[in-house]
């Protein structure tokens, strides 16, 4: 899954900053509905990873029932939280 290619995918365009708030809530909308839909592990991962990356993610709970993809998910915003300072 290319990020870029997610980014055209939800929100017609790889340049966020371009986008106004309505279109880039509206992208969110259809990520959090495809999370919502997918049942692939890794895919599911990968759109819970994009929504984490926008701040929209929902809570690891709610997105993942095993506790093994939690934990992967903790590690991703841990790595995620370190390239950020």
């Amino acid at each position: 899954m290319d990020f870029d290619d997610q980014l055209r995918r939800y929100f017609g365009t790889a340049d966020l900053a371009t986008l106004s708030p309505d279109a880039l809530a509206d992208g969110t909308d259809r990520i959090r509905v495809d999370l919502g839909l997918e049942r692939d592990r890794n895919r599911r991962f990968a759109l819970w990873a994009l929504l984490h990356i926008l701040g929209s993610a929902p809570a690891l709970d709610v997105a993942f029932e095993d506790e093994a993809d939690r934990e992967a998910a903790r590690n991703f915003m841990d790595l995620f939280a370190a390239d950020q300072e």
